[in-house]
């Protein structure tokens, strides 16, 4: 099976297995922006506890958070944790949409989608990870996501690029799945659903439905050693 009916298949499973996902879960492109910067390094679960103190505290605006005083932004992000940088990297994001776009979301959004994907990458807190979260489910641009769930069950199934790079990883999605801003939405989805569900840290691989094509799985004992 050559790799791009590997990957296809891996999709098909993955959305047989765990149906429809309907990512990303925010009510408007400003919250899911936010939100990319408040998962890093812990769940959805607590970065939406922070949004929803930011709403009920009425700043859940550009505008609003840019007023607001760091330490009182840092002590409304705290659910989502390491809340003091992250009160930092909110700051960043909401103050430089203040000062190059007039507060404009969707001008900043509309960009050339490489031009975009560079500049978010300029702003402080914003790394590859989120630029593409940002990208693909706020801007609607089809740049694969790569994450530590990804990364975990293509290493399992046998499957990674030669450079541990997060480029080299996001290649093997862009030449291998058709660009298309839908599947690599819902792609991406499932397989943090996989990841969480079944491709665990300790993975549940008796229940798993790409246990066929996965070399952990199957037991193979130098794979093992070097995942």
């Amino acid at each position: 099976m050559n790799r791009k009916r590997i990957f296809q298949e891996i999709y098909s499973r993955l959305s047989t297995r765990y149906g429809p996902q309907q990512w990303w879960p925010s009510d408007t492109c400003f919250e899911m922006i936010l939100g990319a910067i408040l998962t890093q390094s812990t769940s959805w679960t607590n970065a939406d506890q922070a949004l929803n103190n930011l709403r009920q505290f009425g700043v859940l605006d550009p505008h609003r958070i840019s007023e607001l005083p760091i330490d009182i932004l840092a002590s409304l992000l705290r659910p989502s944790g390491y809340f003091n940088q992250k009160a930092i990297k909110v700051k960043a994001f909401v103050d430089h949409l203040r000062d190059h776009y007039n507060n404009d979301l969707r001008s900043f959004l509309m960009q050339e989608p490489n031009k975009l994907r560079t500049e978010l990458l300029s702003i402080y807190g914003i790394g590859e990870e989120t630029a593409d979260d940002i990208l693909l489910y706020a801007a609607g641009e089809p740049f694969f996501v790569i994450d530590t769930y990804t990364k975990r069950i293509l290493r399992r199934m046998g499957i990674q690029p030669q450079n541990d790079s997060y480029g080299e990883w996001q290649s093997l999605f862009h030449n291998s799945v058709i660009r298309d801003t839908a599947t690599y939405n819902e792609y991406h989805a499932l397989l943090v659903a996989h990841g969480k569900k079944t491709c665990q840290r300790t993975p549940l691989c008796k229940d798993c439905c790409l246990l066929d094509l996965c070399t952990f799985g199957s037991g193979d004992i130098f794979f093992h050693l070097n995942v």
